[in-house]
């Protein structure tokens, strides 16, 4: 530093080395004061590094020496924001509230975009016990924050998706802004990381309980944990305050019909397009409503009601493949090319319009066409997702080798006894939906179709296998007890039926299986099982709303298959008899004889509505949702034999399986490697 103005251009210099003072203050403000003293020993009035020194000192507690920089500074500065702001803080960190109010305020009439000023001056405020200036004050500073150029190239690059650039912006910002804090927990939002967005959004609504962004976010982070009670409850507070803002009903709407207020759910939407009949998305979400009624051509209404709107909306396009029974017409092939090549189409829409054309080539019966609508868009969504397929197999060896049959003996006592849960597990598009269809329609079940909540409970002992193993072969009889009661108290939010038994048919449960048996000894359990290969094209033709992020890969349908049924061999070696195990096949040829199998293994007796289940009424929320509305067909069961010679990486991974199918290779019996 002591060159500088020997030789140089001070002014460029001096602009760097503030620079980099400046950046130094928050990490290490002993070198920032450093940078400055250097600066101030060739040029001992310059301003800009007064200020710094006494920033430094200050963030160093030497508040007698800021001040006695900042005090004259701001005398012969009067027009600095950034001088009364730095003053203001000194101020306040001496105790000296008032001359901190008075500084803060000159900071902000002569700044009044400067969102540090407003979030120092609310921090003021909330320390004299004026809440609510403190929140006018937090407000004023996020609305100042929007406007600031830093944090708009930072909300840009999110909007890009560059999640990284984007983290790295907001890491600049000092800790107060607010608006920088609400854009880093939608960053950690967008990167799964959703306990570190909710712990940060938490704590600015302590700060700002006004934030309806960040409430917003909030409610959302929450609907995305599986807890929409919760989600609820911050949406009806944002309605409360903006009773008319369609956003929130809209949220409202999705969480309402996630608890199975669908009723509920489509009168919000109802709301929205009372007001704005060219809100495409909401056209969509009603278009959802109709689905699960089992209203499809008012489905199918909504659902063209919002591409009219929107050509490009792929989620809409792919609503229509994801009713199943729909079929394209030539027109609807030619339309969803044209929104594929439209500049206005999303990597987003450009997904869910491949798996729609891949459902349209089906029906004009262009399997060839199909296959590559469905590879293009498999490849966009596994481009977005993390899957280990090694890491998962050893995760459930793991399990395997913890949870012999010696293991449950030494637990039998604990859990909670009651009757009710009925899980049917398996894998997506194996047929789980027609077994949860017929038994629903017994008069003593009742279906809630998946429910988060058993993963929520294996969630709360532990995320990492060994620490998640460790607890829960730590549990005491009475913790297994409460836990099997948290599930049921959980499930109970989406009950509408007094009857004894009801069904949660969450597929990826099958990972669970032991620890249902230690929470819920009563439970029973269903494995619903189709071919391999049906299973895994059916899979890769779906695309999943969340989840299964191993199911847009051939070879990694195959390895996740091989695991599935190996921890399931090793249940049936460690529990025998605990899961009743059904072959789609077999009950789409015989369907009258897997049910009486089925209803003797729950303990009920026949009853002949279980065989025309198409006529059940109840809500189906998943993609087979039209299919379980009519009868048992055989057309599915060699829908991948046209494209056979594409399926060599499924087949592949598969390995032994093929061969021995249905009965399982030495390769997966239980324990096997």
């Amino acid at each position: 530093m002591q060159g500088i103005g020997q030789g140089l251009e001070p002014r460029g210099s001096v602009e760097q080395a503030l620079t980099h003072g400046a950046g130094l203050l928050a990490r290490q403000p002993a070198l920032a004061l450093e940078q400055a003293q250097a600066m101030l020993a060739v040029l001992p009035t310059h301003p800009q590094a007064r200020l710094l020194a006494g920033q430094a000192l200050a963030a160093l507690g030497e508040t007698g020496q800021a001040l006695a920089i900042l005090e004259p500074l701001t005398e012969a500065e009067p027009r600095s924001a950034a001088t009364a702001l730095a003053l203001g803080r000194v101020y306040d960190q001496a105790g000296r509230e008032d001359d901190a109010r008075a500084a803060l305020a000159r900071a902000i009439a002569l700044k009044p975009d400067l969102a540090e000023a407003h979030h120092a001056f609310a921090a003021v405020l909330r320390a004299a016990g004026d809440e609510a200036g403190a929140a006018r004050a937090e407000l004023a500073g996020i609305r100042a924050a929007t406007r600031d150029p830093e944090l708009l190239a930072a909300a840009a690059a999110l909007n890009r998706g560059e999640l990284a650039k984007a983290r790295a912006l907001i890491d600049e910002r000092p800790e107060e802004d607010i608006a920088a804090r609400r854009m880093l927990a939608e960053v950690l939002a967008r990167m799964g990381r959703l306990d570190e967005a909710e712990a940060c959004l938490a704590a600015l609504l302590a700060r700002a309980p006004g934030f309806a962004a960040a409430r917003e976010l909030l409610a959302r982070v929450l609907q995305a944990r599986n807890r929409p009670a919760e989600a609820l409850a911050e949406v009806h507070r944002l309605r409360g305050e903006q009773p008319g803002n369609p956003s929130y009903a809209m949220l409202e709407g999705a969480l309402q019909a996630r608890i199975g207020h669908h009723e509920r759910a489509g009168e919000l939407y109802d709301e929205v397009l009372a007001r704005y009949p060219d809100q495409p998305r909401a056209w969509m979400s009603q278009g959802h409503i109709h689905k699960t009624a089992g209203n499809l051509e008012a489905a199918i209404t909504a659902y063209r009601s919002a591409i009219a709107r929107q050509p490009t909306l792929g989620e809409a396009w792919f609503s229509l493949a994801n009713l199943k029974t729909f079929r394209f017409a030539p027109t609807d092939i030619a339309a969803m090319q044209a929104a594929l090549a439209a500049a206005g189409a999303s990597e987003d829409d450009r997904l869910h319009l491949h798996f729609a054309l891949g459902k349209a080539h089906d029906d004009a019966g262009d399997p060839a066409g199909a296959f590559a609508a469905y590879a293009a868009a498999a490849r966009i969504r596994r481009g977005q997702l993390r899957h280990d397929a090694a890491k998962l197999h050893e995760q459930c060896r793991a399990r395997a080798a913890l949870m012999e049959g010696r293991f449950f003996a030494e637990r039998a006592e604990g859990g909670c006894q009651a009757r009710g849960p009925v899980f049917i597990i398996g894998l997506p598009r194996s047929g789980s939906t027609l077994v949860e269809q017929i038994l629903a329609s017994h008069s003593e079940v009742e279906g809630l179709a998946e429910l988060p909540h058993l993963m929520a409970v294996a969630g709360s002992l532990g995320t990492g296998p060994c620490s998640h193993l460790a607890a829960i072969a730590a549990l005491t009889p009475e913790e297994r007890t409460a836990l099997g009661e948290q599930y049921l108290a959980l499930a109970s939010v989406h009950r509408r039926e007094d009857t004894p038994l009801f069904i949660d048919k969450l597929p990826n449960n099958w990972v669970h299986v032991g620890l249902i048996r230690l929470i819920l000894p009563q439970a029973k359990v269903i494995d619903v099982r189709r071919h391999p290969i049906g299973c895994g094209y059916s899979i890769f033709r779906q695309h999943f709303a969340r989840g299964q992020e191993w199911s847009y890969d051939l070879a990694e349908i195959g390895h996740y298959y091989r695991t599935y049924a190996m921890s399931m061999a090793a249940m049936d070696a460690a529990l025998p008899g605990f899961v009743h195990r059904v072959s789609y096949e077999a009950l789409v040829a015989d369907q009258e004889a897997e049910t009486r199998s089925l209803l003797d293994f729950l303990g009920l007796g026949f009853e002949d509505a279980c065989l025309a289940y198409w006529t059940n009424t109840r809500a189906v929320r998943t993609p087979s949702a039209e299919q379980v509305r009519q009868p048992i067909f055989t057309d599915g069961l060699d829908h991948w034999r046209p494209v056979e010679g594409e399926l060599g990486p499924l087949k592949a991974a598969l390995g032994d399986l093929l061969e021995t199918w249905p009965e399982l290779p030495p390769s997966l019996s239980a324990g096997a490697p």
